[in-house]
């Protein structure tokens, strides 16, 4: 029979982790939820449950490399390569080109994947401030920058050049 004082150390663990790992994958949910729901509200694929899934994932396997680092930065940093490279795979899966057409759609949306792993990431490692940030730049990107690519795109056609 396993004894109580056994089975009461597995069950304790430290809350205050619980509760900093708590915060961080709120925050990785609700940075991922904001540049989620401009993506799906610019009508693409991968919306809002898609960069909230990323953004936690990768928040999750940071703190996942973190608590078994044992305190070695470069097993951390490795767990940061594997999610910017697996995403970018993820990512790869957004890109499509449609009927033999030259033009590729889904790049901005692959981007965007790629940031919300960031933004997870970062908010797994406690940096809040460049999560916040790299949120408020993927914004700035998605729907300011939007106006100004189709105008460019407006004005590529009324100039195109001539054979």
């Amino acid at each position: 029979m396993i004894e109580t004082s056994l089975l009461l150390s597995a069950l304790q663990f430290d809350v205050t982790t619980f509760v900093d790992d708590t915060i961080r994958l709120a925050l990785a949910i609700l940075l991922g939820s904001i540049v989620g729901a401009e993506r799906q509200l610019a009508g693409q694929s991968a919306g809002l449950r898609t960069h909230v899934m990323v953004a936690l994932g990768s928040a999750v396997f940071t703190l996942a490399g973190i608590a078994t680092a044992g305190g070695n930065l470069y097993q951390v940093t490795r767990v940061v390569q594997g999610v910017a490279a697996g995403v970018g795979f993820l990512g790869a899966g957004a890109i499509l080109r449609q009927n033999g057409d030259a033009k590729v759609r889904g790049l901005t949306t692959a981007g965007s994947i790629w940031v919300a792993a960031a933004m997870g990431t970062s908010a797994g490692l406690g940096e809040y401030a460049l999560a916040a940030s790299a949120t408020i730049a993927s914004l700035t990107v998605l729907v300011i920058l939007r106006s100004l690519s189709r105008r460019l795109d407006d004005y590529a056609k009324r100039h195109e050049p001539r054979d």
